[in-house]
Parts: C-alpha cells; structure tokens; sequence
C-alpha cells in the first residue's frame, strides 16, 4: 500500500501562504515599532501579492 499525501487545491495552498506572511509580517513590523495601521496595510498588500504569485507561479514542477 502507498500513502501518499492528498491533493490540495492551489488557490487553497496559496491562501495559506499569504495567511502566514501576512502574519509574519505584521507582528515583525508591530515589533520594530512600525504604527499598526502602516503594519497592516502594508501586510495586506505584502499578503495580496504573495497570493497571486503563489497561485499563479507556484506548483508541482515534476511533470515537466
């Protein structure tokens, strides 16, 4: 019998990175003394391209 990982959509694979950038990068500028305000805007943005570069440029790259 083989177990191998299941399958996980992209656009969920990609939402979870941008979560845990997102994350990193707020609490990191909140802990350099950055405004929260500039903190999230910044991190959402940060999040926001993370997503679509994951989604759009990441994957699986063994079938080529």
């Amino acid at each position: 019998m083989h177990l191998r990982m299941p399958s996980i959509d992209r656009g969920v694979q990609s939402f979870l990175w941008a979560v845990v950038f997102f994350l990193v990068l707020y609490f990191g500028m909140v802990a350099v003394d950055v405004s929260k305000a500039t903190a999230l805007i910044l991190s959402l943005v940060a999040a926001f391209l993370i997503f679509l570069l994951v989604r759009t440029r990441g994957g699986d790259t063994s079938g080529s």
